[in-house]
């Protein structure tokens, strides 16, 4: 609004600044994610079980030293994916079959801005859900080692990765079909991807083909970093940007609003 001569005010029409819009998306997006009850099963709730049941309960062999420090960084790339992949697909898919997304895309918020507004809500809840996970692992009695960096890094990559393969599920299937692959690939990764099962248990050739899922990379380059204090771990990273270039480029590519 504007003053004039008399005293009155008259409306200044306009747009909100790019970024409020985009943080004010981020918010309302975070919101709806985290009063979601399959997302926080997702993203809180079965991470947390895992940690502490695996942890506390001989289940698994996870081989030598504590089994907290086996499972904590397999846990932490779960977390990133349960959030950047399953629940960014399947909450994007219902919006898309809606025509949320549609009416989004005519707003003043450009599309690119409503991904990042996405993407800094999933920054967010996989901040929580860090602090939640690393705070559970300390009282399990954890020690990580390594460099926090390379762990930053891995992380984030991890993110990009499995946001643009949720992104580009989310944008191409149908929004029930979306809903069944996304649990179906959690539930395999969870098994097949070295989070609670040393992918060493597998036969050698699965190995090999494993290695190379996103999941893997994530959670052995964690691994390596958090129990064995290596350096940066180059060889995930490098699978991790690779597939993070090929998913958000496909997404960019393939993704449909309506």
């Amino acid at each position: 609004m504007t003053a004039t001569g008399t005293g009155t005010y008259t409306p200044k029409p306009g747009a909100a600044p790019l970024s409020r819009m985009i943080a004010a998306q981020a918010l309302l997006e975070t919101k709806m994610l985290l009063r979601n009850g399959e997302q926080l099963l997702l993203t809180v709730v079965i991470p947390t079980l895992l940690l502490v049941l695996f942890s506390t309960v001989d289940i698994v062999d996870t081989g030598a030293g504590e089994a907290v420090d086996f499972l904590t960084p397999g846990v932490l790339a779960l977390a990133v994916m349960s959030t950047a992949f399953t629940g960014q697909a399947i909450a994007t898919g219902f919006e898309r079959r809606y025509g949320v997304l549609k009416r989004l895309a005519s707003s003043p918020l450009p599309r690119w801005g409503l991904m990042s507004a996405k993407t800094l809500s999933v920054l967010v809840t996989e901040v929580l859900q860090v602090i939640l996970l690393t705070v559970i692992a300390f009282a399990l009695g954890w020690s990580p080692q390594g460099n926090p960096v390379a762990v930053l890094l891995l992380l984030v990559l991890g993110t990009a990765a499995f946001s643009g393969l949720g992104l580009l599920m989310a944008g191409t299937l149908k929004a029930e079909a979306t809903l069944a692959a996304a649990n179906l690939v959690f539930l395999l990764l969870l098994v097949g991807g070295g989070v609670v099962v040393p992918l060493d248990k597998f036969p050698s050739g699965a190995q090999d083909v494993l290695g190379l899922l996103p999941i893997a990379a994530l959670s052995d380059g964690l691994r390596d970093v958090l129990q064995h204090g290596a350096g940066m771990p180059w060889g995930n990273l490098g699978i991790l940007a690779v597939w993070a270039v090929a998913g958000l480029a496909a997404a960019g590519k393939f993704f449909r609003w309506e």
